[in-house]
């Protein structure tokens, strides 16, 4: 909630496309926005997106094989499949995403809904039933790096209050929407994952919950058997909703940095026919298929996730500097400055204590992979040195693709 209402005097008082990209940029500096949008764009949406692709066929799989796992060559190529539609769905119509968000997000409610009165019901039922939540939380406590790292699986469930952020050149009145949908939006969730919580604890013991590798379908099997297939059926739309919102984002994300020339140009373009970032759709697509091919969940989560915290610090600590040096910025909305200061000490936190404490050479490999970025920024962005040849692939793709620059759609006549 405090990093969302951070966010939310950002994108209110500085509604430009490119969300955290274009804060750090402008409050940090170029070269911060620069190892921002390249961590971003190549390793934590795809990351969380081919997470997220893993999740639903995790799930859409898990009715046809009950009682043993799905094969893993079937979840990936299921992924695969459902990156593909949803990238080309984005790439065809803004309208079409929207509307398939839309009707997911119904019915992940519904399904939430589903599983909040069963647990209930079962809590009034069986009297024996709250026993469950008595030391539900005794074990032992864990270290600095197990905290962080119980933080980016717990953070990664609550995220996507940064969304907005990101589309806010195409929000009616961002000053005030932005606030009250991401106040709005946090608050719900937070109630309903909540009460869904209660209503595992109160089917399921702690030890079932922890060792289940599908909570939500271990539930039904206990709650509702005769039509346990509902609810990881369910589980799995709500997946698909939320990747579509990622491969929606992820798509923007690209655009605007390719539109302040931290990515090729090529990426920046609109579709003439349905004016949309299809490039950069089939960028994004590309890259979260390439993660899909290691499917570890867990370490997925885990890198994206400690990356993601790195850069969350970096969003709010430019918000901060924005405070003292743009005092006269219209800010409709503001938020109270120490909350800053916390997500910032949260965010270093969660970065110093997994390499101090247990360092896993994973993690180093993620800070290395941010500085690499500097092997592309100093030629080709602080030097602007530049190839004839990447003038005519370019053009190649251009004419594949039927995209032209954005400044042709400024101009009426032009179009």
């Amino acid at each position: 909630m405090m990093g969302s209402l951070c966010y939310a005097e950002l994108g209110s008082s500085l509604p430009y496309a490119g969300g955290e990209y274009y804060h750090v940029r402008r409050g940090i500096g170029s070269l911060p926005g620069f190892i921002f949008i390249w961590t971003l764009t190549l390793f934590i949406r795809p990351a969380s997106n081919a997470a997220r692709a893993l999740t639903f066929a995790e799930y859409a799989t898990q009715p046809f094989f009950s009682g043993c796992p799905a094969p893993e060559l079937l979840k990936k190529l299921l992924a695969l499949v459902v990156l593909w539609i949803l990238g080309v769905i984005n790439s065809k119509s803004v309208n079409m995403a929207k509307w398939v968000q839309n009707i997911f997000t119904v019915l992940k409610m519904m399904a939430l809904i589903i599983i909040i009165i069963g647990g209930f019901v079962a809590l009034g039922v069986n009297k024996e039933a709250s026993a469950n939540f008595k030391n539900a939380f005794n074990s032992k406590v864990p270290n600095a790096a197990q905290t962080a790292e119980a933080f980016f699986q717990g953070l990664y469930a609550y995220g996507g209050w940064n969304y907005l952020n990101y589309m806010a050149e195409e929000i009616k009145n961002p000053s005030k929407n932005i606030p009250r949908t991401v106040i709005t939006g946090v608050s719900t969730v937070i109630v309903f994952y909540l009460l869904v919580n209660i209503s595992y604890l109160t089917v399921l013991t702690p030890k079932e919950i922890v060792s289940s590798a599908a909570v939500s379908i271990t539930w039904a099997d206990r709650t509702i058997p005769s039509v346990a297939w509902i609810i990881p059926v369910s589980v799995a739309i709500s997946v698909f909703g939320s990747l579509n919102g990622g491969m929606f984002i992820l798509g923007r994300l690209n655009y605007a940095g390719s539109k302040e020339g931290h990515l090729p140009a090529i990426i920046s373009m609109l579709n003439v026919h349905h004016m949309t970032p299809a490039p950069a759709m089939i960028v994004s697509t590309i890259i979260a298929s390439i993660f899909v091919i290691p499917s570890d969940l867990l370490s997925l989560t885990n890198y994206f996730g400690y990356a993601s915290w790195l850069l969350v610090g970096l969003t709010s600590t430019s918000l901060i500097v924005l405070r003292y040096r743009e005092p006269s910025l219209t800010r409709p909305y503001k938020v109270f400055l120490p909350i800053a200061f916390i997500v910032v000490a949260v965010s270093v936190f969660l970065v110093l204590a997994p390499i101090i404490q247990s360092p896993k050479v994973q993690y180093i490999y993620t800070l290395l992979f941010m500085l690499s970025s500097l092997l592309i920024y100093i030629p080709f962005v602080h030097f602007k040195l530049h190839f004839a040849c990447f003038d005519k692939i370019t053009c190649y793709l251009q004419l594949l693709l039927e995209v032209s620059p954005t400044d042709i759609f400024d101009d009426d006549k032009t179009l």
